[in-house]
């Protein structure tokens, strides 16, 4: 896949989320979100344990649902869902007894754009219920012509992945661009500084890359949904052919328990992209930044 590709996946996950994909380093974020050293699950035959950090954010059943816009046309519609199938793995061996969230995130233009670029992508990712990392990732990626899959296990013990396109030696808790949008909604920024960047390593097509974010602060935005109040956040880019500059993108995820995207927007070469969230059900918590009329 060449540099261009990689980045539109890139943004397509973090547009999938708040992501939306860039968010926290999943073993050095120490200020914000602590990491209890000796808390957690010893697997069998090994001294390892895994890590064992709180979900407040997100539940089974939840959906949230958003719509893209290209300029001031509606160009695609993307899903992320927890799904209710109450993931158990029986293999790779490492990965015995281990619960996980199954997330699902898709993205598909209207049938009117189709014409112009067609897309149907998925990205399914099985989250570790305890640490909060993901021990399965695939990827099934229609764009135009272009077609893409991928499968991988994550092996935090070893500190290794094995998938479909090689093996990697891996960071801690490397996370996936699906991954990382649910392990990012539990930071907590209550006591981030304006200005702070977090960083974090995301597993895509056997590459590890070393991202980073800043939080900008909070700022009430008017949304498709309503008022909400959010936490403003900016992704570094890669500047290419897609991206102006390394700045060009914001996020705003809810400014409650739920840290659920509320908008994503960025300026590219020929044009800009918003992503706006249109609809949500089965929150686990109650939507406290969403402002009354």
């Amino acid at each position: 896949m060449n540099k261009k590709n990689k980045n539109s996946m890139l943004v397509a996950g973090l547009l999938l989320a708040g992501s939306f994909m860039w968010f926290g380093n999943v073993a050095m974020i120490t200020s914000i979100f602590q990491e209890p050293k000796s808390e957690g699950v010893t697997e069998d035959n090994s001294n390892y344990v895994y890590r064992k950090l709180p979900n407040t954010a997100f539940q089974e059943g939840e959906k949230l649902n958003f719509r893209v816009h290209y300029g001031i046309i509606n160009a695609a519609n993307i899903q992320m869902e927890v799904v209710a199938d109450n993931q158990l793995f029986s293999r790779p061996e490492e990965l015995k007894g281990r619960k996980a969230f199954h997330v699902v995130v898709q993205g598909s233009t209207i049938k009117a754009f189709d014409w112009a670029f067609k897309v149907r992508d998925r990205f399914d990712s099985w989250i570790d219920e305890d640490a909060l990392a993901p021990l399965k990732y695939s990827k099934s990626v229609l764009e135009n012509n272009y077609t893409d899959q991928d499968l991988v296990y994550y092996r935090h013990v070893s500190g290794k992945l094995n998938g479909k396109k090689g093996n990697l030696d891996i960071p801690s808790y490397t996370q996936d661009i699906a991954s990382a949008l649910y392990y990012a909604r539990n930071i907590e920024f209550k006591n981030a500084k304006v200005g702070e960047s977090f960083p974090i390593d995301v597993y895509l097509d056997n590459e590890i890359y070393n991202l980073n974010f800043k939080y900008l602060g909070v700022e009430t935005i008017k949304s498709d949904i309503g008022k909400v109040k959010c936490y403003k956040l900016k992704p570094r880019l890669v500047v290419d052919r897609v991206f102006k500059g390394e700045d060009d993108m914001t996020v705003w995820i809810s400014a409650d328990e739920n840290k659920i995207p509320i908008r994503v927007q960025s300026d590219i070469q020929v044009g800009s992209l918003k992503v706006d969230l249109t609809s949500y059900s089965g929150l686990r918590n109650n939507f406290d930044a969403k402002l009354k009329k």
